[in-house]
């Protein structure tokens, strides 16, 4: 979110230069860990069943360079969010009703570019508003007397399913501007003290490894994050069997199986490849 156009440029001239060959297929994704998990999963999927190499595209940027790269037929697929989607980029208002916002997005993305939007993968990555402890749910900590440090993404600070719509629901009181860093160093500035507060995901393998809390929605204000891969329609119908392929990975994830995978990476600093090989193989 907010890259300026030269800098969208720029990547969409690397991504074109460094794409495959004709018969390859281009896997891409966002730019933290859990979307490198997700498309390492899928390239190596896609090498094992159908027998052709995969570019990697991974670790992109943020929401819109990812699909701006999608449209523009610089990758074929990338793993991507419902309520991302509806909010951020279809720009449409933010609904409880998880059926509803992923007929909605599976409707709208054929539609406007011609993108398959694939059953979910099977967990939901929510956005999480994560502190050290003394608060249960966001209602109490908007009661707190003194203000939050609040860490946060680029994106969450300007999403309209992010910060603003936050403290309209919340009144949550904050201690000066938030402080927008790297998703990867926000549960060591919480640690660090630097902040507070940090606007996480559901899924941050960190939390609960660092004996942190993940304050409870309890007005329910974020939509569904449902988790799926979204894939060219055109690349669906260049490669027999990728559709198959893909959807082979749908409901097998669970929060939990995301969360040790993200931890894994994050925490035990094991390789990402190796991650997704033992996902792909059922290993514990």
């Amino acid at each position: 979110m907010g890259r300026t156009q030269s800098l969208t440029c720029l990547i969409a001239s690397l991504l074109l230069s460094g794409c495959g060959g004709s018969g390859r297929i281009v896997v891409g994704s966002k730019n933290f860990t859990e979307q490198v998990i997700l498309g390492e999963i899928v390239a190596q999927q896609v090498e094992r069943r159908l027998g052709v190499k995969a570019d990697r595209k991974l670790n992109l940027g943020g929401t819109l360079l990812a699909h701006q790269a999608l449209v523009a037929g610089q990758i074929d697929v990338y793993p991507e969010y419902t309520g991302t989607a509806l909010t951020a980029v279809l720009k449409l208002p933010a609904s409880g009703d998880a059926a509803a916002v992923e007929k909605r997005v599976r409707e709208e993305y054929r539609s406007l570019w011609k993108i398959d939007w694939l059953p979910p993968l099977g967990f939901n990555n929510t956005f999480a508003m994560v502190v050290a402890g003394g608060y249960g749910t966001l209602s109490e900590a908007a009661q707190r007397k003194t203000g939050w440090k609040l860490g946060a993404g680029y994106e969450f600070l300007t999403r309209p399913d992010g910060l603003p719509g936050l403290l309209r629901t919340y009144r949550l009181p904050l201690a000066g501007s938030p402080l927008s860093m790297d998703l990867g160093l926000l549960y060591q500035a919480l640690k660090q003290q630097q902040v507070d507060m940090v606007a996480g995901n559901a899924t941050d393998g960190l939390i609960s490894a660092m004996g942190l809390t993940m304050l409870k929605d309890d007005k329910h204000y974020f939509p569904p994050y449902d988790a799926a891969l979204v894939c060219r329609t055109g690349a669906l119908e260049k490669h027999p069997g990728l559709r198959e392929t893909l959807g082979a990975l749908s409901g097998k994830l669970t929060t939990e199986m995301m969360r040790k995978m993200n931890y894994d990476v994050d925490g035990r600093k094991r390789p990402v490849a190796e991650v997704a090989a033992e996902f792909l193989s059922g290993g514990k």
